[in-house]
This record gives C-alpha cells, sequence and structure tokens, in this order.
C-alpha cells in the first residue's frame, strides 16, 4: 500500500513522522507536492497596525523570511499555524481551527486593530472583507504564491496499478489539482482535512472517502490510520478470494 503526500516535501515529513511506527511500518511513501510555496518579492506596509492574523504555517515562513516584526500580536487558525508563529517569536494566540471560527472569535475578542491578514495569493473566506464589514478593521497582503504542480514521475507510476494508493490532501487547492491531475485507476483511499476538500474529490473514483472530524493534523492522522487499517483488511479479504 502507497501513501502518498501532496504536500510540500517539509510539512508532508513531519506529517508522516508523526503517524504511529504501525502505520508507517504499513505503507510506502511517495512524495509528490502540487503545490509550490514561493515568498513573493514584497514588504508588508505594516505602519499602524495593532496585529496580524495567519491562517496558514506558509503565511508564518513567508513572514519570517521578509522579516516581519515579532512584536505585534498574531491571531491564527490552528495548531499548526499557531505553533509556528509562536516558534518563530510572535505571540500567537489559537482563534479556532477554521477560517469561520476565527472570524467569530476575533469579533467576539475584539482586539485593537487595524489588524493585518498576511496570506497566500490564493486564500478563501474573504476573512479580511468580512470583519471589516462586521466593525473590525482588517486589511490583507498577499505574501506568498502557490504554484501548481504536476503529479511527480513516481506517482505517475502507481497510478495504473493493483495497489491501494492512500491520499491524505490538506486544501480544497490542492484537492481540485490532484482531481484534475490523477490519470489512474489503482484503488484510492482518499483523506479530506474538511468538506470543502473532500468536494473535488467526488468526481474520482475511489474506495474511500473519509472527511477528518476536525480540521486538524491529528484528526488527519486518525484518518489516515482508520483507512490504513481498512484497505488492508479489503486487500487482505480480496486475495483471499
Amino acid at each position: 500500500m502507497y501513501l502518498l503526500m501532496t504536500r510540500p516535501r517539509a510539512a508532508s515529513d513531519r506529517f508522516v513522522a508523526q503517524l504511529s511506527a504501525r502505520t508507517r511500518s504499513r505503507v510506502t511513501v511517495i512524495h509528490s507536492p502540487l503545490i509550490e510555496i514561493r515568498p513573493l518579492p514584497v514588504q508588508a506596509d505594516l505602519a499602524g497596525m495593532r496585529g496580524l492574523i495567519f491562517t496558514s504555517a506558509n503565511g508564518v515562513n513567508a513572514a519570517v523570511a521578509m522579516g516581519v516584526d515579532r512584536d505585534l500580536p498574531a491571531y491564527c487558525v490552528g495548531p499548526a499555524t499557531t505553533g509556528a508563529a509562536s516558534g518563530a517569536g510572535w505571540q500567537a494566540q489559537m482563534m479556532g481551527a477554521t477560517a469561520e471560527e476565527l472570524i467569530a472569535n476575533l469579533l467576539q475578542l475584539r482586539p485593537q486593530s487595524p489588524l493585518m491578514h498576511l496570506r497566500g495569493e490564493h486564500s478563501r473566506g474573504n476573512i479580511a472583507e468580512r470583519l471589516t464589514e462586521s466593525g473590525l478593521t482588517v486589511q490583507e497582503q498577499p505574501i506568498y504564491r502557490q504554484t501548481l504542480l504536476p503529479l511527480s514521475d513516481e506517482a505517475a507510476a502507481i497510478a495504473d496499478g493493483d495497489a491501494a494508493v492512500l491520499v491524505p490532501l490538506f486544501s480544497p487547492r490542492t484537492a481540485r489539482q490532484f482531481a484534475d491531475v490523477w490519470p489512474g485507476t489503482a484503488p484510492l483511499w482518499l483523506a479530506a482535512i474538511s468538506p470543502a476538500t473532500a468536494e473535488p474529490l467526488e468526481t474520482l473514483a475511489h474506495a474511500q472517502l473519509t472527511i477528518a472530524k476536525e480540521p486538524t493534523p491529528d484528526r488527519m492522522r486518525k484518518a489516515v490510520k482508520k483507512l490504513v487499517n481498512l484497505a488492508m483488511r479489503v486487500e487482505s479479504a480480496r486475495h483471499a478470494d
């Protein structure tokens, strides 16, 4: 059974390393990043800003690369982004696991504004616009680019095989790219971090499509573990026949 990782390599390596030893022993890991993250050649204008919003660790990393001031408080989505911001030196506060939760919690907290949302070129949720419409002034600045990539040669080679291919997908854009470039008929076992991520995958023929109970790395690891166990039982039964 293959575990096909579609995130940038560093993020994929962290995810795989935190799987249980038993789960890792049952899969062969194939890397095929479908999005490449590149900082944009820009400088964020933070004059007068009272805080930052980060919705991904990629945003944190790009902000670090451009030398963004660590003195501002950082309001973050999810434990991974919060941990990245805290580790980089910001006073980081997790404001929910999703953009919707971040918006609701910021409107309840009402921190001093204006705030700056440092994000990628492609972003969902219209966070700055919705918060501003609700009375909390928020600006936004794209600071990194997400470039789509094709399948790696190694991933394409397993696409038409008989072995199960388990694919965790962590964003709607990556899921859409996977659905667009996957050429094969190998049995697909898919784990999506959210319903929005699962939506593009429904067009693919698949043995199983599971949505994580919460959009967090921990819940995705649990989803992968369950899919591995289920796929192994199905494969064992098929070979027994």
